[in-house]
């Protein structure tokens, strides 16, 4: 019986667990806080099955909403494994010897089988399927009535042990609401009578004025009443460049101030704005998986008719007995049990890969995958841009410009800003120190720098100095824009220096993880909220045939659902909260960690590094996955049919197949853990080191 030790060793740590939290919160949780304990216990519980690093993972992309919550099911589990262990233990002892403790267990195993009954009674009487709770309450009622005590005992204990790893095998992330504010401002600047006063912001209404600085979120959708601002708000609408909002344009909640200061009158907030909006069609997006099962539950379920017919076969042609002894070898359990224990170890490995797979179904998804669909922005590239050309006029130097523009944005955090002092990092420029009574930040930066006056900042920041623009970078502008390029100006004194270009970065990985996966035949899109120029030349430089651009955060779901009822089976990669909709739609959805809490949250996968490095790691995953669990079925359902035509043809006895049964569990058990066994660790992932910058 060497199974039956295996699998209550490998469990006995995380039920003494549960048993403890029990004793100390109650079975029934009533309150918040209760619920809370719960949570808090059970990840300390879980380790011996999960990974302290899978769960730190998981910990760590989890917004405001909890991840671990613990459903009615999993309560359920965890209250009846522990009976069903004791149940296990007295008929244990009574087969070896002691037969008047064997029916001790009869009243143990008849309470804890009264779920398995209640399931049964629904999938036959509701839903007219056959589960394998259906089998497992036959072979209750025949162990019963047979007087095998303990084969009823060990229905029930790999009924839980199974029931419980498919609990963590399921999505543990499944939310009511994906909160895309989770890392919005509690509180806000609000103008009254010419003062400003720090209220929460849900005492905000209609028709009141905010003040919001450089480096702030916008908190709500409204209308700028006065100043000028460089917001981002790729986050929301996929645009990689920059906007430059003035007195009388919309801007929306979740997007970012870089530089500038508005005063913004309030027309929409809470629920009613646009990226709440966003969060309300995520909530009420058909979740497929949600009644997915995975494929060894569909196998388990698939056996119960086969097996019953067997059973009523042996009953008539053999005897009672031998019907117990098909009912016996239902090996429907080892696959509910082997085939959680493989992808929990493959969920592992991901994580030492740097992978967080929240919902192993992904794992066996990701194999029927043959469309690829990347975001642009935030995915393709990256939030940092970098410096491009250069453009002079009045005689004014290359480097003196950048070395001017990389002073006045020297203490800014904003991307625009790092882009510019990284630029100058790398042609090693002397940055003058600047007294900070000579620095002044508004609608852009003035400084004063040996004398000089300089401005950096938008071209409506310099006409607003007075700054004249020469027609020929008046034109430059123009086609940078066209070109999906973000520019900045710098003026010396009264006149203009230059014109600086930012153009998007291209992650350094991307254009080899694009070889990858084109090798692995899967077709590559590029899918946009950007414009047509900059999306195409994207496509071109990494070697992508297909391409959306000017796509609204709904039409890429849209897009992606037309995809898949044309045939194809989509994974969609984005970082976005206008990509969580998407995210949702696609058959697999990937994202990366440091991405907006809405995309993670909604995302299957993350991707933990940061980076797309490791995402040919995982469809290679997915592969040795699938190959791992079709050895483990063969393993399973060889000695089945060995098993069935003893039964018939040399008589076997209950004896007989529970030996064969458990040299299955045995075989499935041990090829499950082969990956974990065949892992060799990784090379640590070096951190990029921060540019440094000599000042005089």
């Amino acid at each position: 019986m060497l199974p039956i030790g295996l699998l209550f060793v490998s469990s006995l740590s995380t039920y003494v667990g549960i048993k403890k939290y029990k004793k100390k919160i109650g079975n029934t949780p009533s309150s918040t806080n209760t619920k809370k304990k719960i949570i808090c216990e059970k990840g300390k519980s879980d380790k011996s099955l999960l990974t302290d690093l899978r769960h730190q993972q998981m910990l760590e992309v989890s917004s405001d909403t909890n991840t671990n919550e613990i459903n009615e099911f999993e309560q359920e589990t965890n209250y009846y494994l522990p009976i069903s262990i004791i149940g296990l233990g007295l008929a244990t002892v009574g087969t070896l010897g002691y037969p008047i403790i064997s029916l001790l267990s009869v009243p143990v195993s008849f309470y804890v089988s009264l779920p398995i009954f209640k399931i049964a009674y629904q999938s036959l009487s509701k839903n007219r399927k056959l589960k394998v709770e259906v089998l497992d309450s036959i072979a209750f009622i025949g162990g019963i009535v047979t007087g095998y005590y303990f084969v009823t005992a060990f229905t029930c204990f790999i009924y839980y042990v199974s029931a419980k790893l498919l609990n963590k095998t399921r999505n543990n992330t499944r939310k009511t609401l994906i909160n895309v504010f989770s890392e919005q401002p509690r509180f806000v600047w609000l103008l009254k009578n010419g003062t400003e006063l720090e209220i929460p912001l849900s005492e905000l209404h209609v028709g009141d004025i905010i003040v919001v600085g450089a480096g702030e979120i916008i908190p709500i959708d409204g209308i700028i009443t006065e100043g000028m601002a460089m917001i981002d708000q790729h986050a929301l609408t996929g645009e990689s460049q920059s906007d430059e909002k003035i007195v009388g344009d919309q801007v929306l909640a979740a997007t970012i101030v870089l530089m500038g200061r508005i005063y913004i009158q309030v027309k929409k907030t809470g629920s009613e704005t646009i990226a709440a909006q966003i969060g309300e069609i995520l909530n009420h997006t058909d979740e497929f998986e949600l009644s997915l099962q995975t494929q060894g539950e569909q196998m388990a379920d698939k056996t119960v008719l086969p097996t019953l017919a067997t059973s009523a076969l042996a009953l008539f042609t053999l005897g009672p007995y031998s019907s117990v002894a098909v009912l016996s070898a239902n090996f429907a359990e080892v696959i509910r049990v082997t085939t959680p224990i493989g992808m929990l170890n493959f969920l592992n490995l991901a994580s030492k890969n740097d992978i967080l797979i929240k919902d192993g179904r992904s794992l066996e998804l990701l194999n029927q995958v043959d469309t690829v669909i990347f975001d642009k922005t935030g995915t393709l590239t990256l939030e940092q841009p970098h410096l491009g050309n250069i453009y002079t006029c009045n005689g004014i130097k290359e480097n003196d410009l950048l070395t001017y523009a990389a002073a006045a944005e020297y203490k800014q955090k904003h991307p625009i800003a790092k882009a510019i002092l990284q630029a100058a990092s790398e042609r090693t420029l002397n940055l003058p120190e600047i007294d900070d009574s000579q620095y002044e930040i508004g609608y852009g930066i003035k400084v004063k720098i040996t004398d000089q006056l300089i401005r950096v900042g938008s071209i409506r920041f310099m006409e607003m100095e007075g700054i004249v623009i020469p027609a020929e970078i008046i034109m430059l502008q123009q086609s940078s824009h066209e070109q999906g390029y973000s520019t900045i100006f710098v003026a010396i004194d009264q006149q203009l220096g230059g014109m600086l270009e930012l153009h998007p970065t291209i992650r350094p990985e991307a254009k080899n993880i694009i070889r990858q996966l084109r090798q692995r035949n899967l077709s590559i899109y590029i899918i946009s909220g950007d414009h047509e120029h900059p999306t195409k030349q994207l496509a071109e430089k990494l070697g992508i045939d297909h391409y959306f651009a000017n796509t609204l955060p709904q039409d890429k779901a849209q897009l992606i659902d037309q995809l898949q009822k044309e045939g194809k089976s989509v994974c969609f990669i984005g970082d976005g909260i206008n990509d969580s909709i998407a995210l949702k739609k696609a058959k697999v959805s990937v994202s990366l960690r440091g991405a907006s809490t809405a995309a993670t949250d909604t995302a299957q996968i993350i991707l933990m590094d940061q980076t797309l490095t490791k995402l040919d790691r995982l469809f290679e995953l997915a592969q040795h996955f699938d190959t791992n669990q079709k050895t483990g079925l063969a393993t399973i359902f060889v000695p089945g049919v060995l098993c069935i035509s003893g039964i018939f043809f040399l008589h076997f006895g209950i004896l007989s197949t529970m030996i064969l049964y458990n040299i299955s569990a045995i075989a499935g058990v041990g090829n499950a853990l082969l990956p974990l066994l065949n892992h060799q660790p990784s090379l640590p992932h070096s951190e990029p080191k921060t540019p440094k910058i000599s000042m005089k």
